[in-house]
C-alpha cells in the first residue's frame, strides 16, 4: 500500500487549522446532543469503545490500572480520562495535555484534580520514560501534516518506558470529513517503528449507528461484530523493552 500524500501545508499552518476547526466545531454542535450519551447512536459507540479497551488493557496486563502512570495526548474536554479514573486509574498518576487551550479549560473544571497541560505534542513536557501506558483517541486523524504525525509519534515514544504501551484509537476512513485523514495499520508502524501491535477493527460507522440504533440495537451489534462497516482501529503499540530483541515484531 503507498504511503499518504503529505499535506502541503506547513506544519504551523496545520496547527492553525485545527485550532479554528475545533473552534467552528464547537459552534456547530452548540446546544446539540451529538456526542452525548442520551443518544442512542452515541451510547452504542461509547460503550463499545469501551468494552473493547478495558479487554485490550486485561490482555496487555494493565489491570489494575492504579500502579500505572498515563498520560493521554489531546485529552480535549477529559471525557476520557474520567473513564480511565472510573476504571481504577490513580488520580496521582493520571496526566492530560491538549493544544487547544478552551478545551483544557473544560477539561480543568471537569477534573480539577488532575495535572493537566496546554502543549503542543510536537514538545511535550515531560521527561523521557515517564509513563507507563498512554492514550490517543482520534488525535492523529485531525493533524494533515505528516510531519505533524512523526513529530507527535516521536515525542509520544520519548516519554514511554521501555516496555510501555501507546493505546491508539483512531479512524482509517472517515470520507464524510475533508478535516480528518484516515490512518491504517501501516501508516501506524511507520510512525511508531520497531514496536510490537496489535490492531482491532471496532466501531461501526457513527453516520450509519446513531441511524439505526435507536431502531435496533441487537442490529447495530450484529453489523458492529461483522466488522466490515467498523471505521476505527484500536491498536496497542508496545515499545520495545530491549530494541534489540524486539526489532520488528
Amino acid at each position: 500500500m503507498p504511503k499518504p500524500k503529505s499535506s502541503q501545508t506547513t506544519p504551523t499552518a496545520d496547527l492553525e487549522r485545527l485550532r479554528a476547526e475545533y473552534a467552528a466545531r464547537e459552534q456547530r454542535l452548540a446546544g446539540s446532543d451529538r456526542y452525548s450519551l442520551y443518544s442512542p447512536g452515541d451510547l452504542f459507540i461509547w460503550q463499545g469503545r469501551q468494552r473493547a479497551l478495558l479487554a485490550l488493557l486485561r490482555r496487555w496486563s494493565y489491570e489494575p490500572l492504579s500502579s500505572y502512570r498515563i498520560l493521554e495526548v489531546g485529552c480535549g474536554q477529559g471525557g476520557v480520562l474520567h473513564e480511565l479514573l472510573s476504571y481504577g486509574a490513580s488520580p496521582a498518576q493520571l496526566f492530560g495535555c491538549d493544544l487547544l487551550l478552551d478545551r483544557l479549560q473544560v477539561a480543568r473544571q471537569r477534573l480539577p484534580h488532575l495535572p493537566l497541560a496546554c502543549a503542543d505534542g510536537q514538545s511535550l513536557p515531560y521527561p523521557g520514560c515517564a509513563f507507563d501506558l498512554e492514550l490517543q483517541f482520534t488525535v492523529f486523524s485531525s493533524i494533515l501534516d505528516d510531519r505533524i504525525r512523526q513529530s507527535l509519534a516521536a515525542e509520544m515514544l520519548r516519554v514511554l518506558r521501555p516496555g510501555g504501551v501507546v493505546v491508539w484509537y483512531d479512524f482509517w476512513v472517515n470520507p464524510l470529513n475533508p478535516q480528518t485523514r484516515g490512518i491504517r495499520p501501516q501508516e501506524v508502524r511507520q510512525l511508531f517503528p520497531g514496536c510490537r501491535y496489535e490492531f482491532k477493527r471496532i466501531t461501526l460507522a457513527p453516520p450509519l449507528v446513531r441511524r439505526l440504533a435507536p431502531i435496533s440495537w441487537q442490529f447495530c451489534l450484529m453489523l458492529e461484530k461483522a466488522r466490515i462497516l467498523n471505521t476505527h482501529f484500536l491498536a496497542a503499540i508496545r515499545k520495545p523493552a530491549d530494541p534489540i530483541l524486539e526489532q520488528g515484531q
